[in-house]
Formats: structure tokens, C-alpha cells, sequence
């Protein structure tokens, strides 16, 4: 385990090549062999055979005399003909934002929060967010519609949403599509919301899909919201800090109204399970004070911030969950 623990970047590097070089969707179509492979992609044939002969090793590919083949999990999600299609993930995963600070995760230790420039990804208008929103939606459509099914917007009339650091906007915009009658107000960064405003105008909801541009701790909301969301957001700050965020939503609801925060949340222990577990690494290598919270905790912020009972619904197989707190 150590050594391959050691070696672990190699792994990054292959799987990063192979997307980048188009071989996956090049093997799908039937381009099988080495020297087919480096003609498509304008590579030595000794580059490619090397890169798939490891891509073999470590369960990406399977080879049969000369010639790969796809796995199941290859052929779903990194052949780019697939409607799963995950590739494009890389642009935010491997961005140096995220991936620069574990050069001295060291030094983060010692200091308790990022060593990236201000707090880290959350500076305000941080370019990251930016390709997050362009690379993650995909990755996200399984979770849009889950949550639009567990908060039943389809059957409750006219409706007033707010959908914080909406990013892509699919969360909203799934709302909007279950809900002819409902109203999405996105808050974002103004070149973030320009890929939320694309993707409603592709959902055909564009003329319910309002923009407020800026900063989610100094915007004033408004009030009269039926369900705000909460998608990825609060795991980025402290508890003092989320709490402030969570009295402003909290203000802003209707009576009755619902706060729907997805979040990786780690069970008590906090090294179990692993997905949830180990987000907090992620959080503490890009952020100044951010942390992957319990339901425990999450509870307990909700509470302070006046909402009268929470509750937390499983999203399987999305490894993270939904807290509705209630109004």
C-alpha cells in the first residue's frame, strides 16, 4: 500500500493523457491497436502502447493480443459517446487550483488552512468556478434529479426558488422542468451564471431563470422563497460563517419554506464512509476554513438559524446527501 500509494500520481497522469488524446472514445469506435491509436492521435505508437499497456494494468482497458478493448467502466464513463460521459471532469478536478497545494500539504497542515493565495478557491470571483461550471454538469445530472424528485416540485403550484453559487444551474433548472409554474432566481459570479443562463436557455426555461450576480454574503436576497438550495457550498467556510449564511436564507423563506443542502457528510466518526471522509482534505488543502460536516452539525447550524427541524435523505449512488431543514 505505501508504495502504490506512493505512485498514485502516475495513475492521475495516465488516466489524464488517455482523455486528453481522445483514446477511450477512439477504442470505443473500434480504433484497437497501437499504431491505429497513434495515428488518431498524433502520438508515437511507442507512447501509446506504453499508456494503454498501464491503462490495461490498473482496469481501464483490456487487451487481447495487440489489440484494447473498453471495461464496462471505461465504455460508460470516458468514451465520449456515452450520455455518462465523465471525461470532461478533469478541467475542474485537475485544475491547478485544486491540484498545486498538495506540492507541500506539509505546510497546509502546519498552518491549518490553504497556502493558495486569499482563502483559496472561495476569493471572490475566483476563475475556478468558472470551469467548474463547465466541466462538472455532467457529473451533476444524477443529483438534479433526485433532489427535484425529493423536494416534489412538480406538484407544488407556483413556486419562488433561490439557488445559491449555482454554478451550472442544473439544480434550479431541474426544478424549473419538473415545475412549469415555478421561478429560479441563480446567484453567482456574472461569467458563472453566463454557463447558467446557457444551460437554461438549452432546458427551454430561460424565461424563468432570473440572474442576480454578486456575492452570496453581501447580496440582499429578498424574501418569499418556497426553497432555497444550497448545492456545494457551505462545506467551502467555518461554522460561524455558515450559520450567518443559513440566517440570511432563513430570513428569506416563506413560512413553511425549505432549505435544500447537498453535502458530502461524513458520519460521526468522520473516516467513514470514505467519499464523505476524505472530502475534508480536499477542503483543507483549497480553502482557508472549510470542512465536510456531519449531519450532527449541519443540524446543529440549521437549529441556530432558527429552522425548526432538519432532516437528511440518502441520494444513492451519489455519494453525497440531501439536509431539508424546514422553516
Amino acid at each position: 500500500m505505501v508504495f502504490d500509494t506512493i505512485n498514485a500520481y502516475q495513475r492521475t497522469a495516465a488516466l489524464r493523457a488517455a482523455i486528453e488524446l481522445d483514446l477511450f472514445t477512439a477504442i470505443g469506435s473500434g480504433i484497437n491497436s497501437s499504431p491505429a491509436l497513434a495515428a488518431h492521435a498524433s502520438a508515437s505508437e511507442r507512447g501509446v502502447r506504453v499508456l494503454c499497456d498501464y491503462l490495461t494494468v490498473i482496469g481501464f482497458l483490456s487487451k487481447a493480443q495487440t489489440e484494447y478493448c473498453l471495461t464496462r467502466d471505461s465504455a460508460v464513463f470516458l468514451d465520449k459517446r456515452s450520455p455518462a460521459y465523465l471525461g470532461g471532469a478533469i478541467g475542474f478536478l485537475l485544475s491547478p487550483s485544486l491540484t498545486s497545494p498538495y506540492q507541500d500539504l506539509a505546510a497546509i497542515v502546519r498552518k491549518g488552512g490553504t497556502t493558495l493565495e486569499g482563502q483559496g478557491t472561495v476569493e471572490p470571483d475566483h476563475p475556478v468556478w468558472q470551469e467548474f461550471a463547465r466541466s462538472m454538469a455532467p457529473m451533476m445530472s444524477t443529483a438534479t434529479e433526485l433532489i427535484a424528485q425529493k423536494l416534489d416540485g412538480s406538484s407544488s403550484g407556483a413556486i419562488k426558488v433561490l439557488d445559491i453559487a449555482a454554478g451550472h444551474g442544473l439544480f434550479g433548472i431541474a426544478i424549473a422542468r419538473h415545475n412549469q409554474s415555478a421561478q429560479v432566481h441563480a446567484l453567482d459570479w456574472p461569467k458563472v451564471l453566463d454557463v447558467a443562463s446557457e444551460n437554461a436557455q438549452a432546458a427551454g426555461v430561460a424565461t424563468r431563470h432570473h440572474r442576480m450576480e454578486g456575492n452570496a454574503f453581501d447580496l440582499d436576497f429578498g424574501n418569499g422563497y418556497d426553497i432555497v438550495l444550497l448545492t456545494n457550498f457551505l462545506h467551502h467556510f467555518d461554522i460561524p460563517t455558515c450559520e450567518a449564511l443559513l440566517k440570511k436564507v432563513h430570513a428569506s423563506l416563506k413560512p413553511g419554506g425549505r432549505c435544500a443542502t447537498l453535502e458530502f457528510v461524513p458520519n460521526d466518526d468522520r473516516v467513514s464512509p470514505p467519499t464523505e471522509a476524505t472530502f475534508s482534505l480536499v477542503m483543507l488543502a483549497s480553502t482557508a476554513a472549510g470542512d465536510a460536516y456531519t449531519f450532527q452539525q449541519l443540524e446543529a447550524m440549521s437549529a441556530r438559524a432558527g429552522f425548526q427541524r432538519s432532516e437528511i435523505h440518502d441520494l444513492a449512488p451519489v455519494p453525497q446527501h440531501l439536509v431539508i431543514s424546514h422553516k
